[in-house]
């Protein structure tokens, strides 16, 4: 489901906090952004409990209970971790990854806050969540009935956000500056292959196993410890900053000219992830627009087409993928490109 328009986690919580009391809500979203956790906080912000079952481990049986003779009569009883005597939170995660029947044990549960005779206790809420046929996860298709039963959001990744709770949080410092220079590595679409890949819910784990190491950490160990969790390439420019923290060749420092590009073969990892980090600010910095230039950008943009034609002399090829359309919905400026282009035509020589 795409419902083409997406909500940050704070709007997400106020819209809860507003919506979910009356009425069931689905949040939809790729995996490893936060959902879970953002329920859970959301029931401990109203002093309930939060009760999560996992829409893809479920049968039936589980929702509606098993039945007993009571007086001669047959009567579902419904499972204990459901059927409490105070509100509660009913968290239903992978709603869309369980089957049609059970999906279907979910109506009057969804809609009529009931299984059987039991009734969820007044003040109840019930919110599910599950990922998007295109994040290449296990979905089913949602019946109509179910879809129309509830509320629906799209949650996606804030990058101001995340960096308030990391900070909060105790996210390891290495992490927190790394995607500081990239925040667009916070988190990229699931690929179609078997492999890790970077959302925050992996970049946290990777920030709980540097901190498990306590103190220095080698370079080859946080290259083993990335792959371990990370999309490759962010892993592969996590060593080469990790390689350079205490050294000269900062981003910041090759900007003020205290520093150059690194031009040795040894440091070509660096160079990549130096490029990609200068890449990743102009789009940042610069509008899309020149005649929307502020004083401030306008000396950074003089700047950066100096740094573009010193990297250019290092290495072209590092150049070109500086100015190359990634297919990432990012990209620099068109008259950034064509006033660079201008002076360096031979940076898309390549291309002709």
């Amino acid at each position: 489901m795409n419902l083409g328009i997406s909500v940050s986690p704070k709007e997400l919580m106020n819209i809860l906090l507003n919506v979910a009391v009356v009425r069931p809500v689905f949040i939809w979203g790729p995996p490893g952004i936060g959902k879970s956790s953002l329920v859970e906080k959301f029931a401990a912000d109203l002093g309930l409990p939060c009760v999560s079952l996992l829409g893809s481990q479920l049968a039936p049986e589980d929702i509606i209970g098993v039945p007993q003779i009571i007086n001669g009569v047959s009567q579902f009883c419904p499972p204990k971790m459901i059927a409490r005597n105070e509100p509660y939170c009913l968290f239903l995660d992978e709603l869309n990854a369980c089957s049609q029947e059970v999906q279907k044990a979910f109506y009057s549960l969804i809609h009529e806050r009931r299984i059987g005779e039991y009734h969820l206790p007044e003040g109840s809420i019930v919110i599910g969540a599950g990922n998007r046929a295109q994040d290449s996860a296990i979905v089913k298709p949602m019946s109509s009935a179910l879809i129309n039963r509830m509320f629906h959001l799209q949650l996606k990744v804030s990058a101001r956000e995340w960096f308030e709770w990391a900070y909060e949080t105790g996210i390891h410092p290495y992490v927190i500056e790394y995607l500081q220079a990239r925040p667009d590595h916070l988190w990229t679409q699931p690929p179609k292959t078997e492999e890790p890949f970077s959302t925050p819910r992996s970049w946290h784990m990777f920030s709980d196993a540097i901190h498990e190491f306590n103190g220095e950490i080698s370079n080859q160990l946080i290259e083993v410890l990335a792959r371990g969790s990370l999309t490759p390439d962010h892993a592969l420019q996590f060593k080469a900053f990790h390689k350079n923290l205490n050294g000269k060749y900062q981003l910041n420092r090759i900007f003020s000219g205290e520093a150059k590009f690194p031009h040795e073969a040894e440091h070509r990892d660096l160079l990549y992830f130096l490029t990609l980090s200068f890449r990743a600010q102009i789009i940042k910095e610069l509008p899309e627009k020149k005649d929307s230039l502020k004083e401030g950008q306008r000396i950074f943009s003089l700047r950066a087409k100096e740094l573009v034609k010193e990297l250019s002399a290092i290495s072209l090829e590092m150049a070109q993928m500086l100015v190359a359309d990634h297919g990432d919905r990012s990209s620099l400026p068109e008259w950034f490109i064509v006033e660079i282009i201008r002076d360096l035509p031979k940076l898309v020589a390549k291309d002709k």
